[in-house]
């Protein structure tokens, strides 16, 4: 069995970006995400000590999502055009440290990443998916957990790993019920609406009591509190269409993809060129005196 990191790259990308202070090069480029990223990934490599390591990037698309629901996604703020232009720059240095960026058009990377956890689980390995995207949460097994980075409000809480208990603990339901949990809470940063003022609680009770959304649906005229009866009963397909926008495909587009080698002369030439001086100094370190460690 082989331990598998799984990395969500745009969600590590900003917290990389927010991360650190507003670093540049002599001529203005931004580079302060570039140096959040490489950390980030070489601290993952130390920490986790993985067999294999992909990361997973938005190329545009959820096509089917939006085909239900054309405002998927539509509240979401422009990226900041610092980040905009390091991602090209991090997608590279990606690719140069052998990580791999996967991508395809017209499917989301969530979709992707979650194909390639169910792919690797079948065949009997340990998968970690690196995401604070709650989504995920779903995709969790006795093979497949979540390592969820440190929160921006609380840092010294660490990286922790949730598993299908936590999972129960954190939303009150098993990784089996969050797709069909958020179909009925909402999602806000996917825009995705659920029944309003259902939170976390009521929701969490209802699949106690009746154990799936399709229980919820056929016993709305028995929910608690009362007033949800009547707009549960109405809203019946629009919790349906939402649990299709809720729900990861796990079957994947793409074969097995299998990690690549660093390539160190490359790394160094493009933290050369970034004047990434402190990051270069650890990188020279790194991949030519410490080269096992990946």
């Amino acid at each position: 069995m082989s331990k598998w990191l799984l990395v969500d790259g745009y969600n590590m990308a900003f917290r990389a970006f927010f991360g650190m202070p507003e670093l540049t090069r002599a001529d203005g480029f931004p580079t302060g995400a570039l140096h959040g990223w490489v950390k980030t990934l070489w601290r993952l490599q130390d920490q986790e000590k993985p067999d294999g390591m992909l990361v997973f990037f938005d190329l545009g698309g959820a096509q089917d999502r939006l085909a239900l629901h054309p405002e998927y996604k539509a509240q979401r703020a422009e990226t900041p055009e610092a980040l905009e232009r390091q991602i090209p720059v991090i997608k590279e240095l990606t690719r140069t440290m052998g990580l791999v960026g996967v991508e395809l058009e017209g499917v989301e990377s969530d979709d992707l990443l979650a194909s390639q956890a169910r792919m690797l689980a079948n065949a009997g390995h340990e998968v970690l998916i690196v995401s604070a995207d709650k989504d995920f949460a779903q995709c969790v097994d006795d093979r497949i957990r979540i390592l969820l980075p440190p929160p921006t409000a609380n840092p010294k809480l660490g990286w922790r790993v949730l598993d299908a208990p936590g999972v129960v603990e954190k939303f009150g339901v098993p990784p089996a019920r969050i797709a069909e949990y958020l179909a009925i809470v909402g999602d806000t940063s996917d825009n995705i609406p659920g029944i309003d003022g259902v939170g976390p609680k009521t929701a969490a009770k209802w699949f106690a009591e009746h154990g799936t959304l399709e229980g919820i649906i056929a016993h709305a005229a028995e929910l608690k509190p009362d007033r949800f009866r009547a707009t549960v009963a109405a809203r019946a397909e629009d919790l349906r269409r939402n649990l299709k926008l809720t729900t990861l495909r796990t079957e994947s587009p793409l074969p097995h993809v299998a990690p690549g080698d660093p390539q160190a002369e490359k790394i160094f030439r493009l933290l050369e060129a970034h004047e990434m001086k402190s990051t270069l100094a650890e990188a020279r370190k790194r991949y030519t005196g410490q080269a096992e460690l990946f």
